[in-house]
């Protein structure tokens, strides 16, 4: 029995040996297949580290914010039409980004770069590259296109105050000098008549009068230049042949038309447009002055319904109490309808040779007209405690 153990014992050592020599252990085939694993696994955190921390460098030299604790506002600007080349380098230049080449080929990688908006926006240092790029994507939050709305008796300056009330432009400046010379649009025919007359350059504004009132569509990036070409242009359309050959039966020119037509607008409702040409009209044939209080408060500035002696003296070729015929130019952008009046007066007042007009009513702007000086000298001193009480209720006495 002992022999026989020990045997079993001896074999069993033996198949020891053999197991461990040729790997019959259960944990070295499991072994062999884990050990390739753990080693790809080891290699590939160590290539993942690498890549990361590269990442980390070049995101922090390229992509990440220029200074992530500077949150205050940078205003930045894309004119329309800027090539993303330009966009890139103005942030650069601005701060906003670490390297303007890698924004453009980010952008361009991206399929982005054409999708870029022009506008106003507020961006910070604090933003990373890829934040600004969607901001110049979702674009400035303003809509490409509005619509603006030119009221007819409107002055260059007051259209120059609207557009930068509704924040088509910045400041006023730009539109007025193109408004005041002129100079630029003497392609439109009616404009380079009117800079050929001797008198041109004393009117405050060449453009005055012919800044068509409507209701326009633009794109919010316009100009200046291409806001008054569209007026412009709309004054040409507007005023057709054949109201040319009726000013030319009147012995007026185009230019005429607009300033009389402006100083009807100033005056009167539409419903008494015809009746004060008719008046304006009968006072120049007759040779006198037209007498034209607007005409005044064009060059004063002036809102009072009761002018004072010396405000009906300034010495201005606007002036129609000093000089006789039309004014020097328009005093406003007139409607069509006060443009048909100047061309069409009331024929029955005419006949009827109707020289005087005054306001009855300040808020309701009814008119009362006279036929004679005496006349008119009656109703003024019969109206003329509204038009004082009207001054001093809006603070505009004397």
């Amino acid at each position: 029995m002992a022999k026989k153990k020990k045997r079993s014992a001896a074999l069993t050592e033996r198949e020891l040996h053999e197991r461990r020599r040729y790997g019959f252990f259960w944990y070295d085939w499991l072994w062999r297949i884990i050990r390739p694993l753990l080693v790809f696994l080891a290699s590939f955190v160590i290539v993942c580290g690498a890549i990361y921390t590269g990442y980390r460098q070049i995101d922090a030299m390229f992509f990440a914010p220029v200074d992530a604790k500077d949150t205050s506002v940078v205003e930045f600007e894309i004119a329309s039409g800027s090539s993303l080349s330009t966009v890139a380098r103005n942030l650069e230049e601005a701060g906003l980004v670490h390297n303007h080449s890698v924004f453009k080929y980010m952008a361009d990688l991206m399929g982005m770069g054409q999708k870029i908006q022009s506008g106003d926006y507020e961006l910070s240092r604090s933003m990373s590259a890829t934040e600004i790029l969607d901001q110049l994507i979702s674009g400035d939050g303003k809509p490409l296109t509005m619509r603006i709305t030119i009221i007819p008796g409107w002055t260059v300056e007051d259209i120059a105050e609207y557009l930068v009330e509704q924040r088509v432009f910045k400041t006023q400046e730009e539109f007025l000098s193109a408004c005041r010379s002129g100079e630029s649009y003497s392609g439109y025919y009616f404009i380079e008549e009117m800079m050929r007359t001797a008198d041109a350059g004393e009117r405050l504004y060449a453009l005055e009068g012919y800044l068509s009132p409507n209701t326009y569509e633009i794109y919010t990036s316009s100009s200046a230049d291409t806001i008054i070409k569209r007026l412009l242009s709309q004054t040409e359309a507007a005023y057709s042949l054949s109201y040319d050959e009726r000013a030319q039966e009147l012995g007026m020119t185009m230019d005429d038309v607009f300033t009389l037509a402006s100083m009807i607008e100033k005056e009167a409702k539409k419903v008494d447009f015809a009746r004060v040409s008719a008046i304006f009209h009968n006072r120049l044939k007759a040779g006198m002055t037209l007498g034209s209080d607007v005409t005044i408060k064009y060059v004063s500035g002036s809102e009072k319904m009761v002018l004072s002696g010396s405000d009906l003296e300034v010495n201005s070729p606007y002036n129609t109490y000093q000089r006789k015929g039309l004014p020097v130019g328009p005093i406003c952008n007139p409607s069509m309808d006060a443009v048909i009046a100047a061309l069409y007066p009331d024929e029955q007042y005419l006949a009827q040779k109707y020289l005087y007009f005054c306001s009855k009513d300040p808020d309701s702007g009814e008119l009362y007209f006279s036929k004679t000086l005496k006349e008119h000298e009656a109703a003024v001193a019969m109206y003329r405690p509204l038009w004082e009480e009207y001054d001093r209720s809006r603070g505009l006495s004397q």
